[in-house]
């Protein structure tokens, strides 16, 4: 148990309410032991049906990890770094493989971490106040916490888009890609939550009946653009592609694809190749763990976080500064296998 959130059971409902509203509820690694403690115990509980995450008050739902902690640790040995990803996974993987079901309520800002703890859940409620995204290639990371896994699995290339330009989309958007399950008006949510914790083993029925047409989303409308122009898992193929279509929103692509990080993007499209393959979600995680104990070392996480979230210039200069310049061997090394006994591993008890 920490401060920073809260783990109780509510009439047969697992809660796990995120409490750092200052923060808007980014993870820190206290938060994610509390989270696993709690389900390794619910887990084999007969007396809890189900699992609910929401966020306390304040704008929500989760605007990430504690990327301030993962910074300062970059700077000096990445020991901490190392150890607040390896336990941030092993929370994702047991939210994947959970054998109860749960519902996350993605009322608000769902970022980075936040996208780590809401795609596992079965039930993934959005609302008109849903912002998602997975902006890591602004700040020189990757998009982790199962990125590698969800985002191509998207339709067409929505994934490819959405972990290169750090595209910012809602609710309406959520439920057209299939990231959330359903659409509901953010005032009928107390409502919804009240219901299940009354009849838990209605859960998935309660949810059907409370639920709201979502309105047109504007992936859906630009969505033949998405898949044309953003097609190749080649970074220079697609710049070429949205150059010689020249439309405005080409164009605006390209301008916001000159703010990131060269290097993240290629991480970004190689990690969404292979995870597209893989058929075990552990296994992406052991990938996602190399390329973080890798890119953390690298100049642009420490610049970009300087850039975005220190000084506030929003001015990065990368390293390396082009496309061209992150050459194949850069990227196969942040692909690269860890020592022996320095690799990821899932929870022990992970299969509950």
């Amino acid at each position: 148990m920490t401060d920073q959130l809260t783990t109780f059971i509510d009439n047969g409902v697992g809660r796990i309410r995120l409490n750092r509203p200052k923060a808007i509820h980014a993870l820190t690694p206290e938060m994610c032991h509390a989270i696993i403690d709690a389900l390794a115990a619910w887990a084999k509980d007969d007396q809890v049906a189900a699992v609910m995450i929401d966020h306390a008050e304040g704008r929500g739902f989760c605007a990430g990890g504690d990327i301030a902690l993962i910074a300062s640790s970059a700077k000096d040995d990445c020991a901490e770094a190392e150890r607040f990803f390896h336990v941030e996974y092993r929370m994702n993987h047991m939210l994947f493989g959970y054998g109860k079901p749960i519902v996350t309520f993605m009322d608000g800002i769902v970022m980075g971490g936040g996208v780590g703890i809401s795609l596992p859940a079965r039930y993934r409620v959005a609302t008109e106040r849903t912002t998602f995204a997975m902006p890591e290639t602004g700040i020189g990371l990757f998009p982790d916490v199962g990125g590698g896994w969800y985002l191509p699995r998207l339709p067409g290339r929505a994934g490819a888009w959405l972990a290169t330009t750090g595209a910012r989309i809602k609710g309406a958007d959520c439920v057209a890609m299939g990231i959330a399950t359903h659409y509901m008006t953010s005032d009928k949510i107390e409502a919804a939550k009240a219901r299940i914790i009354a009849e838990p083993s209605r859960l998935s029925d309660i949810l059907d009946e409370m639920a709201d047409d979502a309105p047109p989303s504007q992936w859906s409308a630009r969505r033949a653009d998405i898949d044309r122009l953003f097609a190749s898992d080649r970074y220079e193929d697609i710049l070429a592609a949205l150059d010689a279509d020249g439309s405005p929103w080409a164009r605006e692509q390209l301008v916001i694809l000159a703010s990131k990080s060269p290097q993240t993007v290629k991480v970004a499209l190689r990690q969404l190749a292979e995870g597209a393959d893989f058929t075990d979600f552990a296994d992406n995680m052991r990938n996602e763990y190399r390329i973080a104990c890798h890119v953390i070392r690298r100049p642009d996480f420490v610049e970009g976080v300087r850039a975005v979230i220190f000084d506030k210039d929003n001015a990065p200069r990368w390293n390396p500064a082009t496309p061209q310049d992150v050459t194949h061997d850069l990227v196969d090394s942040l692909f690269a296998p860890l020592p022996p006994g320095k690799e990821w591993t899932p929870y022990p008890q992970s299969g509950v």
